[in-house]
């Protein structure tokens, strides 16, 4: 090789990057110590920024379009050189070139909860997670503030930083939102937006703004999710006594449908029990609370037989008497089932009082024993209460 040719080898005539990655933020063209010809042809693509540095200096930005290098459009790498009278000598300077287009799909999540308080609930632990985008619009502070002088700098290496400043922003978001834990799910663009704000105007100093911010879910943890399950099954069933028989409905089918051995036949038959007692008891007619209202249809009548009682319509005994089966809240504890006889021994013994919460089926709710007539003659059976010892 002649004496020009190997000066042509060291000389850089054509400066450009052709990007095959996905994830590449700054490119460092590689010199490998090769001297820069003046009036060489720097290439910079749509969504693409140049960047020259000389000796750890920022000089010149270049946004997209060819260039032919000269003194006149390199002015402070002209200045930072020396350079007087435009000299046209080959010169060294590092050439970073900065992807300006918007990085798309790039994750984030909570690692640990974020307690907020909602209005309803109290103190709950939220999770989030959901995807944003980033784009660059200073390529000179990323390059000063981020990249340095990394030769290839990837999302990857910034977005454990950006995840940090997003979970940040995120529990500042949740806890002023004003809005029910219960109703995040409509209001989740709106924090998005608002926070795409927060945290462009938070990271406009390393040169980076956030086009995209969405949040793909926020849950709350499986425990109070169950919870919420179990008071939505509450509603829509309503009545309690019926969801109770719905569950022993459910379980005895499980029961069948998965044998087991001794244990589950045993529980099935257990279950199988209680479930023809519950049937048995809703299939009974309850009994007559009192005369029919003046006006209304009467009972067809029973049609007495003599040495022997009421009988049922049409010629049968009547169906035997349901025993009651009393449940007492004793000592913050739910306690039964007993019979009348089972209630009057507890009243005796002061552990049921006229304001301890009683039920038995067909009652709405738990009431206080003393507002209810018919436990009126076993309270006051009951003895007073024992005078106070000197």
């Amino acid at each position: 090789m002649g004496l020009f040719g190997k000066l042509r080898g060291e000389l850089i005539d054509i400066i450009e990057w052709l990007d095959d990655s996905r994830d590449t933020l700054v490119w460092r063209f590689p010199r490998h110590d090769n001297e820069i010809k003046m009036g060489a042809r720097l290439v910079v693509r749509e969504s693409q920024a140049a960047v020259f540095v000389n000796e750890g200096t920022i000089a010149d930005t270049f946004d997209p379009g060819t260039y032919t290098l000269e003194t006149r459009n390199l002015p402070v790498l002209s200045t930072l050189k020396g350079w007087k009278y435009g000299f046209e000598s080959p010169f060294k300077a590092e050439v970073y070139f900065v992807n300006t287009r918007q990085f798309t799909d790039l994750k984030w999540g909570t690692q640990n909860p974020v307690i907020v308080r909602d209005a309803e609930f109290g103190m709950v632990r939220l999770r989030a997670f959901g995807a944003y985008t980033v784009r660059v619009v200073d390529p000179e502070k990323l390059l000063s503030e981020l990249a340095g002088t990394d030769a290839q700098f990837r999302t990857d290496e910034v977005q454990e930083y950006l995840r940090q400043v997003i979970v940040a922003r995120l529990s500042n978001a949740l806890a002023t939102a004003g809005v029910s834990v219960l109703d995040l799910a409509a209001h989740q663009s709106a924090l998005g937006e608002r926070l795409a704000e927060a945290l462009t105007g938070e990271l406009a100093g390393v040169g980076i703004e956030i086009p995209t911010f969405v949040i793909e879910n926020i849950s709350l943890p499986p425990e109070v999710e169950q919870a919420l399950d179990r008071r939505s099954q509450l509603g829509i069933v309503g009545d309690l006594d019926s969801y109770t028989r719905l569950q022993t409905a459910d379980a005895l089918r499980d029961a069948v449908r998965n044998p087991g051995g001794g244990a589950s036949e045993g529980l099935g038959l257990g279950l199988g029990v209680a479930m023809g007692q519950r049937l048995a008891a809703g299939l009974t007619p309850p009994a007559s609370q009192g005369p029919p209202t003046p006006g209304t249809d009467s009972p067809d009548p029973v049609t007495p037989v003599a040495g022997s009682g009421a009988v049922a319509p049409g010629g049968g005994p009547p169906p035997l008497p349901t025993q009651e089966q009393w449940y007492a809240g004793i000592g913050g504890q739910q306690q039964g089932p007993f019979d009348r006889a089972g209630l009057a021994e507890r009243v005796s013994g002061g552990a049921v009082t006229g304001t301890t919460l009683v039920w038995k089926a067909g009652m709405a709710a738990w009431t206080p024993a003393g507002e209810l007539p018919e436990l009126a003659p076993l309270l006051a059976s009951a003895p007073p209460p024992l005078p106070p010892q000197p």
